[in-house]
């Protein structure tokens, strides 16, 4: 697919099929992002798919808002940081997550980011859980020293979203000469 065709076609998904994703999907499209640059190559960035469908649904408790949508998705994608390895973790990070969520529209698959940050599960609640030690609670597997940054839902869409809005002009794009 075109470059082009894919930044037109990539879209916040939040309604999945609940068909399971695909691992070779999954695996070419991580195996190519891991090329996205990252602050004075540290490659501070790691990725975790969760295939597994009854796994990859308890995400969707990890905020009680914005993550429900992880419970039809086929399949999740973690995305970590190393701390230790960068001060610029948290940018690297999102750097990888936007490229991937592209590289997976090029695999013809839907997705969303949810954000896990300094998120709590409960919206209202400043002492409930963190949404990272939810996570990390569900997947011992999640590296020592690694934070979780965010989580992308990857599926089937069981809609096709509403394209973007048209472009709006000049007054987005600034050019000082």
């Amino acid at each position: 697919m075109e470059f082009k065709e894919v930044m037109k076609k990539r879209r916040s998904t939040r309604r999945y099929t609940g068909q399971p994703v695909e691992k070779e999907k999954l695996v070419r499209a991580m195996e190519l992002v891991l090329r996205a640059p990252s602050s004075k190559n540290t490659r501070s960035t790691r990725l975790m798919a969760v295939t597994d469908l009854k796994r990859a649904q308890k995400l969707g408790k990890l905020r009680d808002f914005g993550s429900s949508l992880l419970e039809e998705a086929g399949a999740a994608i973690i995305i970590l940081g190393d701390e230790a390895a960068s001060p610029m973790w948290q940018t690297n990070a999102t750097i990888m997550a936007s490229y991937l969520q592209l590289a997976l529209v090029d695999e013809g698959l839907a997705t969303c980011w949810v954000h896990v940050g300094d998120y709590r599960t409960l919206q209202d609640d400043p002492e409930s859980q963190r949404s990272e030690d939810y996570v990390k609670e569900l997947f011992p597997e999640i590296p020592e020293g690694y934070r979780v940054w965010s989580v992308i839902a990857v599926g089937y869409a069981d809609y096709t979203p509403k394209p973007l809005p048209e472009y709006e002009g000049p007054e987005r794009i600034l050019i000082i000469e």
